[in-house]
């Protein structure tokens, strides 16, 4: 048996669940998805502007385990201020 605790009704169904390795590489793609289309550009220029500053190993895994539990719209936010931040201390 794998290491994911099982619960709810489904756990008895035959149910694959995610691990937890795959439940972060979710978030973080839904925190590319959300930034991007918060302020309107594709997902790749999102991964690529949050790639350039490391954002998804610095902020959003690190940290994931307080921002999963926040709402989308405050994850969003979180996530730009943190890459805008990021951005602006390479300019410098």
């Amino acid at each position: 048996m794998s290491d994911i605790k099982l619960s709810g009704l489904m756990s008895d169904n035959g149910y694959s669940y995610p691990s937890d390795i795959e439940l972060r590489n979710i978030f973080a793609s839904s925190c590319v998805e959300a930034a991007a289309a918060r302020i309107g550009c594709s997902v790749m220029e999102m991964y690529a502007r949050m790639k350039n500053v490391d954002l998804l190993n610095k902020f959003i895994y690190p940290f994931y385990d307080s921002l999963h539990t926040q709402s989308r719209e405050v994850v969003t936010s979180d996530v730009l201020e943190a890459l805008n931040t990021r951005e602006q201390s390479l300019k410098r």
